[in-house]
């Protein structure tokens, strides 16, 4: 947000919102691009076939681990999943590469 606020030519000092200088530069929220390419990366890792490096590591649950104490972190499997859900996305359009790339497409505004 910094440089965006650089690029409109304003300083915290001005406490012009945020989404008023995204909006004014056409960029989309961090967020929703964040969403966009762990998606994306999951798309390419769900195509690869099943004996792949990528797919058996990334995949791959690990038993019997000790976790710390408090709240668990957040992995990246759960956070695609809850991400598919937020979208309504079912995980069956991810071998359909051209509509798996319109579903989680995100506009410029």
């Amino acid at each position: 947000m910094r440089m965006l606020q650089w690029f409109c030519g304003h300083t915290r000092r001005d406490r012009v919102w945020n989404e008023a200088i995204r909006e004014r530069v056409g960029v989309a929220p961090i967020e929703e691009k964040l969403t966009q390419h762990r998606l994306r990366w999951f798309g390419h890792v769900q195509r690869r076939p099943p004996e792949a490096t990528l797919r058996s590591g990334v995949l791959k649950r690990v038993d019997k681990v000790r976790r710390g104490r408090g709240r668990p972190k957040l992995t990246w499997d759960e956070s695609v999943k809850r991400d598919l859900k937020d979208w309504d996305i079912s995980e069956e359009l991810v071998l359909d590469k051209s509509a798996w790339r319109l579903a989680i497409n995100v506009p410029e505004p």
